[in-house]
Parts: structure tokens; C-alpha cells; sequence
């Protein structure tokens, strides 16, 4: 069977992972669920008992969880190296760490917008001090990730890989919580025109939206939540 990814919108981290198979070019599905909505309903736990996206329902039928996890299993499969590079080369060392720091600090660093943006009831000192700390928080992590470039075409090199998958699903929150201009980031700012500009990330981002855009074919369609659901849950 192929493959099926369990992606998240609004605005999810997933985001990214469907652009990455794009890249893979190998086939597989996907199944849309709304992160507000229909991932809190009680079924949901039977894929992933910690209520998030994304989830990887691999062609043994299992679920797996977890960005990272994910992308260790994609990366195993890219015997082609679209997506990556040998495991033992300094290449594959660099996008391993930046895909580390992107996943940890620089995705937690949104944490507390995030948080403020879903307070169950208004609270305005506490939503004031959790976004002030929070974009405090985004902008140092801005200048670790501005420090961290190289100047070079991608992420982690001459060619798109994980990385840039896991840089286009969380980039784009800067300017969902308005925190600051991109601009105070020249590389980083150039590197996501780039990055954004990729057929494969526009592919994504339109999939996310509900559209129905052309691709390249390794995508055979999606799957409904309740039959990934009856199928696959435990």
C-alpha cells in the first residue's frame, strides 16, 4: 500500500512533509483533518493518543508519529537521495541539525502565540505577557537560524531536502502572528522566497487550503479521516 500522510490545517508543520514527498517523487496519500476541529474528537487518539499532526500511516499499515520520526522513515526510503544525502557524509550531519534546531527551538519558540491565540476565555494581562514573551522568543530564534545560513542555494545545501520541507511548514507563522518583518533577516528572507517559490511547497500550500492543484502525479489522492480511522487506529 502507499504510504499515508495525516496533515494538519490551519496552518500546520505538515504542511511541509507533503512537499517533501512531492520531492520524493514516490507515491503516496494523504488525509486532510482540521487541527480545531475533527482531531479533537475522541476517535482521533486511536492514531495519535497525543491529539497532533502530523501522522504517517506507512505501507505496513502502522501509524507513526512525530516530525523527526517521519522524516527518518522518508529519508530510509530515498535510496535516490531527492531528499537527502548519504548517512554518513558532513551534508547529511548539517540538514540533521538544522532539522533538529527547526523542530525544537525554533518551533517551540511560537509556543506562547499559540497559546494566546487559543485561550479558552479572554484573560488580557496573561495574553499580553504570554505573546510579548513569545515574540521575544521568535526573534531570537530568527537570529540563531540567520547566524546558521551559509549562504548556499537551500537549507542544507545545493538542492532541496527535509529540511526545506520542515523550513516551509513553520517559517510562515512570522507573519501569521505578525511578530516582525522579515526583512530584519536577509538571508533567511531570501532563502524562503526561494523555498516558498518551489513548485512542490506551492503544491502543498494550495493543498492545505482545500484546492485541488496539479502536481506530479505521485500524490494518488486522499483518504478520509474515519477510514484512516476504522483502518489503521488501535
Amino acid at each position: 500500500m502507499e504510504p499515508i500522510l495525516v496533515y494538519g490545517y490551519p496552518s500546520g508543520t505538515s504542511m511541509g512533509l507533503v512537499a517533501a514527498l512531492e520531492w520524493l517523487g514516490q507515491p503516496y496519500k494523504l488525509c486532510r483533518v482540521d487541527m480545531l476541529g475533527e482531531m479533537r474528537e475522541p476517535a482521533y487518539t486511536r492514531i495519535n493518543a497525543r491529539v497532533e499532526t502530523p501522522v504517517l500511516i506507512t505501507d505496513q499499515g502502522r501509524p507513526l508519529t512525530e516530525t523527526m520520526a517521519i522524516a527518518a522513515w522518508l529519508e530510509a526510503r530515498d535510496k535516490e537521495r531527492r531528499i537527502s544525502f548519504d548517512t554518513l557524509s558532513p551534508e547529511a550531519d548539517r540538514m540533521h541539525q538544522l532539522m533538529a534546531f527547526l523542530n525544537t527551538g525554533f518551533t517551540g519558540a511560537f509556543g506562547p502565540l499559540w497559546v494566546a491565540l487559543e485561550l479558552p476565555e479572554p484573560d488580557p494581562d496573561y495574553e499580553t505577557m504570554l505573546r510579548r514573551f513569545g515574540r521575544e522568543q521568535v526573534i531570537e530564534r530568527h537570529d540563531k537560524l540567520e547566524a546558521m545560513l551559509d549562504g548556499s542555494p537551500w537549507l542544507a545545501g545545493d538542492k532541496h531536502t527535509l529540511a526545506d520541507g520542515l523550513l516551509a511548514g513553520v517559517a510562515r507563522w512570522l507573519e501569521f502572528h505578525e511578530v516582525a518583518d522579515l526583512a530584519r533577516w536577509p538571508k533567511l528572507q531570501a532563502l524562503r522566497r526561494r523555498v516558498e517559490a518551489d513548485p512542490a511547497v506551492i503544491y502543498a500550500a494550495a493543498i492545505e487550503q482545500g484546492e485541488t492543484p496539479s502536481a506530479s502525479g505521485s500524490c494518488k489522492g486522499h483518504v478520509p479521516l474515519a477510514e484512516v480511522i476504522a483502518r489503521y487506529g488501535a
